[in-house]
């Protein structure tokens, strides 16, 4: 199966929650990934997204853990919907 990554940099201006993460957020800029699949056997190209995962914490930031969260890809559309800022 063909796969592709998708990394953007989402930013906030303030504080916000991840599911499966206990603790807030803090303001800062944040990559996105975006995995999509091939979908095979069409006569066109076609791709269907598998998954959307965030980095933490914040680019720039020092951290002895990094993690690479799942997120809802309608999650991660209502976070920067809710920021003033955007």
């Amino acid at each position: 199966m063909t796969t592709r990554t998708t990394q953007t940099v989402v930013h906030f201006q303030t504080s916000f929650l991840v599911s499966d993460v206990v603790e807030p957020q803090p303001p800062g800029d944040y990559q996105v990934d975006r995995e999509d699949e091939l979908i095979e056997g069409l006569s066109w190209i076609a791709w269907r997204r598998v998954g959307t995962f965030i980095h933490l914490p914040a680019i720039g930031v020092r951290a002895a853990i990094r993690q690479l969260v799942p997120i809802d890809p309608a999650e991660i559309d209502a976070v920067t919907e809710k920021d003033p800022f955007r």
